[in-house]
């Protein structure tokens, strides 16, 4: 989530900013790639007084904008755009903007070994390399660069263009910041670094399959949708040809067809000190149908303040299912004693099984995972198949204890609530705010209309109560969460298991109601 502050004619460097991710955005100078984009000389003049305001107060190297990462990004802009910001300018302040891009890349060579691994060291390398590429006198700083940038994506992507984080949007991040190397390396006429490109290769297969038809980003662990436009142009930049990804895309199984999208959540989050961003929500989905996305998660909630990030973290907050309000991943006993950007999860899934069946007219995935099998005793399953052209989803979700060890766990649980209660669980629908929800067919279904007016049918068999509740979408480019709505189907788990099964439909492949008597 953005802020909006009004200050008619203030300094962008006089305005106290209202959180640190606002104040980092400032200082890495993001936005000038839109004030370059303004074709008449406003876009230049606003441009060229920021950025002499912005280096007569911090330009010494102290003050806010002074990490690694956020010099490296700054650095970045200020050549890229060089020729824009100098158009017109006197010799005194060429020379001073120079001066500060080399007091800069002095600091990026000193700090980058600092920076923490993952994006942050990709953003400071990154800044190094162009200033390697494009200053006079800084061309030995090239091959430590390189040669660190090299060791980075030998740690940091794994042989199938993943990291670690398994946070989408970052790998994009990463994936661009790559490609913009390779680029500035090929356009001053440097050797090609191997290992730049082999990670290239290795990643944009993954980025594909992590793709909606609506041209979006799986939303999870943290990551958002990646800004419009971003991943076909860091995607056709690279030169990587398509190509068809076999296996799982970063711990994640997207099934399509007929300009239908299914991606699913199919391994394990971080644990420990690197899943600070990580969510609970290990066999959640989203579905998108041609260009516009129908069931979603609800996203990070990082941007919008420290009880919107950790409730965006929560099972509650996917689309998948919730144990008596009981997350699959649980945050460390002592969580409540550190920030909310330092919370990492200590307990959740360790076990999360796959199979993936070929059917005629389409696919389907058949998952678990043990989140609540320490707990609980229990295992959730959940089966998905997408089947007639896209026109059909069709899915079940089910709770077990398969063992006696489970069953004696589960019985231990079950024994002080109420006789004959059992234990609670919810399979949640999110649906994308754009989405128009009407109950039909008496509650017995759910139609759902898409901006296009395409119409597409929500039915469930079994015994679980059918309910749309509230919910919340959170978009990094609005001031504030979107409301929206969610299906819930609500039952108890009696005896050692139980299920639901349910369908997402065309109108014309609707099917009669699922039948789970038998």
């Amino acid at each position: 989530g953005g802020a909006f502050v009004e200050a008619p004619g203030a300094s962008p460097w006089d305005i106290t900013p209202p959180t640190d991710a606002f104040e980092a955005a400032l200082h890495s100078f993001d936005w000038f790639d839109d004030l370059a984009a303004i074709e008449d000389g406003a876009g230049r003049t606003t441009a060229q007084a920021w950025l002499a305001d912005w280096i007569a107060r911090f330009g010494r190297g102290k003050g806010p904008g002074w990490s690694a990462d956020l010099t490296g990004r700054r650095q970045i802009r200020w050549i890229t755009h060089a020729l824009f910001l100098m158009s017109g300018q006197q010799p005194p302040e060429t020379r001073l903007f120079q001066r500060t891009l080399s007091r800069q890349a002095n600091f990026l060579a000193k700090r980058w070994p600092r920076t923490s691994s993952g994006l942050p060291r990709f953003e400071a390398l990154t800044g190094l390399i162009y200033s390697a590429c494009a200053l006079i006198g800084m061309e030995t700083r090239l091959d430590p660069a390189l040669r660190g940038l090299a060791q980075e994506c030998a740690t940091q992507i794994d042989a199938q263009g993943g990291i670690v984080t398994r946070n989408p949007e970052e790998l994009l991040e990463v994936f661009v910041l790559l490609t913009w190397t390779s680029q500035i390396l090929q356009e001053t006429g440097k050797r090609a670094d191997p290992a730049v490109d082999t990670a290239i290769m290795r990643i944009a297969p993954t980025l594909r399959a992590l793709r909606h038809t609506d041209g979006s980003l799986m939303r999870s662990h943290g990551g958002g949708r990646g800004a419009p436009g971003r991943l076909i142009g860091a995607l056709v930049q690279s030169g990587v040809r398509p190509s068809r990804m076999k296996g799982l895309a970063m711990g994640y199984a997207r099934m399509a067809s007929g300009r239908v999208s299914v991606i699913t959540d199919a391994a394990p989050p971080m644990m420990g000190a690197g899943s600070t961003n990580a969510h609970a929500g290990t066999l959640a989905f989203e579905m998108t149908s041609a260009n516009h996305p129908l069931i979603v998660n609800a996203g990070s909630g990082a941007s919008f303040g420290p009880e919107w990030r950790r409730a965006g973290r929560a099972t509650v907050s996917h689309s998948t299912v919730s144990l008596e309000g009981y997350s699959s991943s649980r945050f460390a006993h002592k969580a409540a004693d550190v920030p909310p950007e330092r919370q990492g999860f200590d307990e959740g899934p360790t076990d999360v099984s796959i199979q993936v069946s070929e059917i005629a007219g389409g696919e389907g995935l058949i998952l678990s995972h043990d989140g609540w099998r320490r707990t609980h005793g229990l295992v959730h399953l959940r089966s998905l198949t997408l089947e007639d052209n896209g026109s059909l989803l069709r899915g079940e979700d089910g709770l077990a204890a398969l063992d006696a060890n489970d069953r004696e766990r589960f019985m231990s649980i079950n024994r002080i609530l109420p006789t004959d209660v059992g234990l609670r669980f919810a399979t949640r629908f999110h649906l994308h705010p754009d989405v128009v929800v009407e109950l039909d067919m008496g509650g017995a279904a759910v139609s759902l209309t898409l901006p296009t007016e395409e119409v597409w049918v929500f039915r469930h068999g079994g015994e679980a109560q059918l309910s749309i509740m509230p919910s919340i979408f959170f978009d990094a480019g609005r001031l504030q969460p979107r409301a929206t709505k969610q299906i819930v189907l609500t039952q108890r788990v009696r005896g050692y298991g139980a299920a639901v099964s349910w369908s997402i439909a065309r109108p014309a492949a609707l099917l009669p109601a699922p039948d789970l008597s038998s």
